[in-house]
């Protein structure tokens, strides 16, 4: 036991005592400093606190007040605040700070305290500010857990609490002035003593699952000293009612990502204070209120994603603060009128999705906007030249999907900042112009679909910054240029559809990051050089339907092409393909018969003589025969050697064999048993002296059981390294050493980070084990589904990473074998996860070992996976191929998104995750599928995820894309592109 210091032994006593005999200078100001010392210290010791910031809170000290991150009133010397916002604590909020009755503020927002926070707080009478945001705090809030009376500020923000908010919470709370709430997953009604509130100045209960009428919350409405108000991604619904005239100090009113409908309130434009207005993703309809015109002082104005049929208004042009103006996926119509160049603040401009109709006006060419979407409308005419200023500012512009015609401006080349440019599906007629080569910073240049002439500009990618360029669909000749080779940074080239001559530049190898190439329907000639093989991250090529012969390169992603890749062609050498294979090699060496003397002479003169041309085709065509005859015997001859060699062989191995385990098995007794069989391919491994590792198998070691068997965590190596063994059930599975072992080796071969590697096997003809490696984290199911309360939810980061290593491990089975490897079990238990969240699949091919592959066989051994199981398994007319599993991996991603499991069962009805998807994302509820829990999250990657399952999961296979195709559209989400990623 360590020794009591002076401090520390007052501070005892006088815990024992209940401060009663203490005694000092001032007798009344020693007990009240102690009591702050003591709830402090309390406090901290429920505190993990990694980076030592709290060392000076020491308990020998007879106040803290010079303790870091503390304050205390200057008048009586107690704590008044406490500020330890973004220090990486951890922990309980505990108890000790019911002890500190002069708190004023107590602020730990961004850190990791866990737990609930029942009433902790509602014994600080004086507490005025309490900001908890951002850390993991989970469970429901009590009427009483801190006291509305005094309280001004409350931030609850970015956390995890749940449930309904109890009706009496706000009672009496008067003195609040700022209530956020955003970012948990609160549901049910908002209480109806909100209203009393009366003096709240801020209001966000944003990114929650409130729900109800609006009539439910109009009190609202009767806030009159609001000044914002947001709450956006909920779900309420019904229209919203009039009455914001009420709202006069109002400057942000947020109702975005709800189920609002109708049409706006009239009086909406009567809030003359309003800078930000966001209505986008409702069922609104109907036109714009003329009183919008009046919002002065609008900075933001977001309507898009609703079903508001006005014409576009003119009036727009009068709103001369707007910064960002989206009116985008609505039903608006008419022109734009020029008066819109007058928005000389605005830089974010997108109405695309509309019917808008006409020119573009030249005056918005002459602003400063970063950002211009006018995609999928109907405007016509040229694209105007653009002001200096234009030049200067513009990142983003899409007009793709319009009827514009004419030429590329070659002013365009000015654009120095341009990151994305997209004018596909116009009728543009022009040449490419060189001067896009220059842009310094453009990274997706997309023009398809025009009717552009001429050839591919050779300084196209002068740059080097292109990620992007597509070409398809155009009249584009001649050659494709060498200098493609300087596109340095490309991933995706796709020149398609053209008119393209010539062969296919080695310098497209030196495109190392590239990794979708589409040449297909041109007039491409020549062999594909060999080079190509060297891309590494190459995952998807289409040289289909050009003139192209000769051997496909050996390396990367080639000799996994299937048929629609290569077809079309003059002669590629592929066993896919029926036509003829076409090499450029010389021709035969034909002899010259004037070379031949002798006794053969006379011979040839009298023939040639009666037919010289015969005699000499036939001297011809006789040595091409006898090469080819010759040949043909001796690649005969070699393969019946090699059989023979080979099954000689076969058979010392298989007779050393027999010896080695004859030996190995002693004086076994005729009719027992023979002895197992354990094989590991990792050498590093080691049995450490097991020959039978059934043995280890025991209860305590089971971890989890699948359709295959019971896995197994065994310790197999001097290091006590884990692996993970399963015992397969034996029902229909192979039951020969020889078929077996072949089978597995074929799994032991699949390594990819993605999957679980297979490390060996142990056979007998009564049990079969599989020895994995072991993922340490668990798996998926458990992450998203089962959960404790202290453990985070997954954040939309991992879950992407898990879906795109999940892919890549999928198409690394799909693509690298032939026949492809079928998981045909894809769902959450059999994806595992490492400490960083990167998945591993697991309990892929096992249906190799199965003696039957017919369909009702993998049906019924997969029928526990309701939701996941493709429709083509359970019907005898469709052929099952790896497109079953895309289907199961378009259900994960939906389950990952939503954080719903596939198939849930009400008391009244069942509810089919990808069928309410489907409809939600048909109605524009889009928002109301995504899974709260994982917080802030991009919409730009989530929405084009979420569409991407509902296109894997087609009830139809041949609409289902590639796991290769799957893997290029992830990476063309993530990339660090604009938005508009989701239109390549």
């Amino acid at each position: 036991m360590g020794i009591l210091t002076k401090g520390s032994l007052h501070f005892l006593i006088c815990l024992l005592l209940s401060m009663d005999f203490c005694t000092g200078e001032d007798e009344a100001s020693s007990i009240q400093l102690n009591d702050d010392v003591l709830g402090l210290i309390v406090f901290k010791s429920d505190i993990k606190d990694p980076s030592s910031y709290l060392q000076s809170w020491n308990e020998d000290d007879n106040s803290p007040c010079s303790w870091r991150f503390i304050k205390c009133n200057p008048i009586n010397g107690r704590v008044s605040e406490i500020s330890l916002d973004g220090l990486g604590l951890s922990g309980k909020i505990g108890k000790g700070v019911q002890k500190l009755e002069f708190l004023k503020v107590l602020s730990l927002s961004g850190n990791n305290f866990s737990g609930t926070i029942g009433r902790t707080f509602g014994v600080l009478h004086r507490l005025e500010r309490l900001n908890l945001s951002y850390n993991n705090l989970s469970g429901s809030i009590p009427s009483s857990f801190v006291n509305m009376n005094s309280i001004r500020f409350l931030d609850l923000s970015g956390n995890s609490f749940s449930g309904s908010l109890p009706d009496d919470l706000f009672q009496s709370c008067s003195s609040m002035r700022s209530l956020s709430l955003a970012v948990n997953s609160f549901e049910g009604q908002l209480p109806s003593t909100l209203y009393r509130c009366s003096y709240l100045n801020n209001l966000n209960l944003s990114r929650n699952h409130f729900s109800g009428n609006i009539d439910f919350v109009s009190g609202i409405w009767s806030m009159n000293r609001l000044r914002a108000l947001d709450l956006s991604y909920n779900s309420f619904s019904g229209s919203v009612p009039g009455g914001v005239l009420a709202l006069h100090y109002l400057k942000k009113l947020h109702l975005q990502s709800n189920g609002f409908s109708g049409p706006m309130p009239a009086d909406i434009g009567l809030c003359p204070h309003l800078n930000s207005l966001d209505f986008s993703h409702n069922l609104f309809d109907g036109p714009l209120p003329d009183s919008l015109q009046r919002l002065n002082s609008l900075v933001f104005f977001g309507l898009s994603n609703n079903r508001f049929t006005s014409e576009f208004p003119p009036w727009i042009g009068n709103l001369s603060s707007l910064e960002h103006l989206d009116f985008s996926s609505n039903s608006l119509t008419g022109s734009l009128d020029s008066s819109l160049g007058n928005l000389k603040a605005l830089k974010y401009l997108r109405l695309s999705n509309n019917k808008l109709i006409g020119s573009i006006p030249a005056s918005l060419f002459d602003l400063g906007l970063e950002d211009m979407d006018l995609s999928n409308n109907r405007f016509n005419g040229l694209i105007p030249r653009g002001s200096s200023s234009f030049f200067e500012a513009l990142r983003n512009l899409d007009l793709s999907r319009n009827d514009l015609e004419g030429t590329i401006p070659a002013e365009m080349g000015l654009y120095a900042n341009m990151r994305y440019l997209n004018l596909s599906w116009n009728k543009l007629q022009s040449r490419i112009p060189p001067e896009l080569g220059l842009f310094p910073n453009l990274t997706v240049l997309d023009l398809r679909d025009n009717t552009l002439s001429g050839d591919v500009p050779g300084d196209i990618c002068e740059s080097g910054s292109l990620v992007i360029l597509q070409l398809d669909g155009n009249s584009l000749s001649g050659p494709i240029p060498d200098e493609i080779g300087n596109c340095s940074s490309l991933y995706s080239l796709t020149l398609s559809h053209n008119n393209l001559t010539g062969s296919i530049p080695k310098t497209i190898s030196e495109l190392t990051e590239l990794k979708i190439l589409k040449l297909e329907f041109n007039e491409l000639s020549g062999e594909i050089p060999k080079e190509l093989g060297l891309l590494e991250n190459l995952l998807a090529v289409n040289v289909s339907y050009n003139q192209l012969i000769g051997r496909l390169p050996v390396g990367g992603i080639f000799p996994s092409l299937d048929q629609s890749a290569l077809q079309g062609n003059l002669g590629i050498c592929s066993p896919l393909l029926k036509g003829p294979c076409k090499l450029n090699v010389p021709k035969p060496l034909v002899l010259d018969p004037d070379a031949y003397n002798g006794q053969m002479g006379g011979h040839r003169r009298r023939n040639e003589s009666a037919n010289p041309i015969r005699f000499h085709h036939s001297i011809s065509l006789s040595i091409s025969a006898m090469v080819a005859i010759s040949a043909a015997v001796l690649i005969v001859i070699g393969v019946i050697i090699i059989s023979l060699l080979n099954v000689s062989v076969r058979r010392r191995l298989e007779f050393v064999e027999t010896a080695l385990e004859s030996m190995c098995s002693g004086s076994t007794r005729s009719g027992s048993p023979p002895a197992g069989k354990l094989i590991l391919f990792d050498s590093k491994l080691s049995t450490n002296g097991i020959g039978n590792p059934e043995i280890l198998l025991n209860k305590a070691a089971e971890i989890g059981e699948g359709v295959f068997g019971t896995v197994y965590k065994v310790p197999l190596s001097p290091q006590g390294r884990f692996v993970a063994i399963k015992k397969l059930a034996t029902s229909n599975l192979i039951q020969y050493l020889d078929d077996f072992d072949r089978e597995v080796r074929v799994l032991g071969k699949a390594r990819h980070p993605n999957l679980i590697s297979l490390e060996g096997y142990y056979w007998t003809p009564q049990t079969q084990l599989l020895i994995t490696e072991y993922a340490t984290t668990g798996n998926l199911q458990t992450k998203l589904h089962e959960r404790s309360g202290s453990v985070p939810p997954l954040s939309w980061s991992n879950r992407f990473k898990i879906i795109l290593g999940t892919a890549k491990g999928l198409a690394h089975l799909h693509h690298s074998f032939r026949p492809p490897i079928i998981h045909y079990n894809i769902k959450p238990s059999n994806i595992l996860l490492d400490d960083d969240y990167n998945p591993k699949i697991s309990d892929f091919g096992l249906a190799r070992l199965l003696t039957k592959l017919e369909k009702h066989v993998i049906s019924n051994r997969f029928q526990s996976a309701a939701g996941y199981v493709a429709p083509e398994l359970a019907c005898q007319s469709l052929r099952v191929n790896e497109k079953c599993d895309v289907f199961g991996f378009g259900m994960l991603i939906l389950e990952l998104v939503t954080g719903r499991r596939p198939v849930e069962y009400g008391e009244d009805n069942v509810v089919i995750l990808s069928d309410h998807v489907r409809v939600s994302v048909e109605q524009g509820n889009v928002l109301d599928c995504v899974d709260l829990s994982m917080g802030d999250y991009p919409e730009d990657e989530v929405f084009p995820v979420l569409k991407l399952a509902l296109v894997c999961t087609s009830q139809i296979p041949s609409s289902r894309p590639s796991m290769a195709e799957v893997v290029q559209i992830l990476q063309v989400i993530k990339t660090p592109v604009p938005q508009r990623m989701e239109t390549l």
